[in-house]
């Protein structure tokens, strides 16, 4: 290879290679065979999918996106074939029931063991596998998983009593990231990575039978196999070492993302380059958390009801169940989306409530009033359904900080689309951003960045709000576990903020993200007052 490289014929060809490419990319927007060459944008993202690549990689995403929006109107040109369009009413166009639009290529660089629900590009596919994932989900199924979580929110309201009692006496300690302190009559920590090991904990035990032990040990980490995925799927009892599963998590999400806009035929290339290099390594890690986890689970018969449980009994159309890799590859989904989701959205719901004093003054009297009386230190199911200011706050903050931020981009499908009067021929793709959406004064006021749960009690704005509000998608390829997501955060947040009271380390301070294919908290510094209920 290197004697060709040196080759004084291959020479000039190698010199024309950029010249190639640019004329390629320079042709395509003169050729404009998407029919979008009157939407605005940033001048590159006209020619390649460069510029895209690069916000993507900064971890601002949407941010960015969000300004082009503020800028341009609610159609931009991200990309030579994609328009981001930050119309509310574009949700039921875009991602509708039966519209025949398919995932994009962006969704192909989140296959790690095999496709899985989330990442299946195929709809006979994607039919086959939601038959067999939804039931698990079902508001019955999820009533089962209900003392999973009431356990491990026990678990951690024990820690921070524990730390809470050591701050009352002056001491300090490293448990947890960023450790703890005691001062001025509060127990000062990071609640980061509090929630991120109450989230794994209890998506270990839904997922795989047994939580990964990070509240207990206060220590972020989890199981892989030594010798990789492939050497875990060979039958062999495989050595196994301890990582860090969350930095791990969030590594995938950026490299993932990242990859996912730019062309498949630079993918190849790119994972050469020592960030996307450790963003692959860490998409294997993740992978091999699965495997481990899996194969202990399915070595290790129980009758236990949980999401693998429930998963290996479902069957197809044809009565078949699924295999050892697309089981893995399943319960790997479950593990990604049942535990930074819940983290980040628990975090962000924090700290709007520290720095919002009477909101949280007026949620912990809506506690009192409905749970004060009883024993219990962690909510019920039952006791959260007749909590409307709580669903308020959790919703209010699932606006300002969704989780799932950036537009998920969908092909139009022969016979193309129209949005307003704009007319897109099959092939373009589309994304509604949920951010913007979520900052459409139309829709949500004028006041779209404060946070004011009292806004969804008002009958004027009712109906266009929750048709924009998006915080697990709409249509066919919704987030199926949305029933589950909401029974945590509502059980969390109520336990927590009916157990402790928050104030902020720096209140002047907004809360700092880094957007991955998740958009995630960097820190929340929070101090703690137990409350007398």
């Amino acid at each position: 290879m290197s004697y060709l490289l040196q080759s004084p014929a291959l020479l000039p060809l190698l010199a024309a290679l950029p010249a190639a490419v640019a004329l390629v990319h320079l042709a395509i927007y003169l050729v404009d065979p998407y029919g979008i060459r009157q939407h605005p944008g940033p001048f590159l993202a006209k020619f390649s999918d460069a510029w895209l690549g690069w916000v993507s990689q900064q971890g601002h995403r949407s941010e960015v996106i969000h300004e082009l929006h503020l800028k341009y109107g609610p159609f931009v040109r991200i990309s030579p074939s994609e328009v981001s369009v930050a119309d509310p009413d574009a949700l039921a166009t875009v991602y509708a029931h039966g519209n025949g639009a398919l995932k994009s290529t962006f969704y192909d660089a989140f296959v790690s063991i095999e496709r899985g629900l989330f990442n299946t590009r195929d709809r006979k596919q994607h039919a086959r596998k939601r038959k067999i994932v939804s039931h698990i989900f079902s508001q019955k199924s999820v009533v089962e998983f209900e003392p999973h979580i009431r356990l491990y929110v026990g678990m951690l309201l024990a820690q921070w009593d524990r730390l809470y009692d050591g701050a009352a006496k002056g001491l300090s300690g490293s448990d947890g990231d960023g450790g703890w302190v005691g001062r001025g009559g509060r127990l000062w920590l990071d609640c980061l990575p509090w929630v991120n090991y109450l989230a794994f904990d209890i998506i270990g035990d839904l997922a795989f039978g047994a939580p990964f032990g990070m509240i207990d040990a206060a220590r972020d980490a989890a199981p892989v196999p030594v010798g990789g995925p492939s050497a875990a799927f060979s039958g062999k009892e495989e050595e196994v070492t301890h990582i860090p599963a969350v930095a791990v998590l969030n590594g995938r999400g950026e490299y993932s993302m990242s990859m996912g806009v730019l062309p498949a035929w630079v993918r190849p290339i790119m994972r050469r380059f020592p960030w996307y290099s450790r963003g692959l390594q860490d998409v294997k890690h993740l992978a091999g958390i699965a495997i481990v986890a899996v194969a202990k689970r399915l070595g290790t018969p129980t009758d236990r009801v949980d999401l693998l449980s429930k998963l290996q009994a479902g069957k197809d159309d044809n009565g078949d169940p699924m295999g050892h890799a697309e089981l893995t590859a399943e319960a790997l989904t479950l593990l990604i989306a049942g535990s930074d989701t819940t983290s980040n959205s628990t975090c962000a719901i924090i700290y709007y409530l520290a720095s919002n004093p009477e909101t949280q003054k007026k949620l912990q009297a809506e506690l009192d009033e409905q749970l004060g009386t009883e024993d219990e230190m962690v909510a019920t199911g039952d006791q959260v359904k007749r909590l409307p200011y709580l669903d308020a706050c959790i919703n209010e903050a699932l606006r300002i900080h969704s989780t799932s931020a950036l537009g998920l981009p969908r092909i139009v499908p022969e016979g193309g689309l129209v949005i307003g009067q704009n007319a897109f021929p099959a092939g373009t793709v589309l994304s509604v951003p949920s951010y913007t959406i979520h900052r459409d004064p139309g829709v949500w006021g004028e006041d779209v960045e404060a946070f004011r749960p009292e806004r969804w009690f008002e009958e004027a704005r009712k109906d266009a709000m929750q048709r924009t509000f998006n915080p697990f998608s709409v249509g066919s390829r919704a987030c199926v576990g949305r029933n589950l997501a909401s029974l945590e955060l509502q059980i969390i947040v109520a336990s927590i903020l009916r157990r402790f009271h928050f104030v902020l380390e720096k209140p002047e301070e907004p809360l700092e993200t880094r957007e991955g294919f998740l958009r995630k908290p960097l820190r929340c510094d929070v101090g703690l007052k137990r409350r007398d209920v």
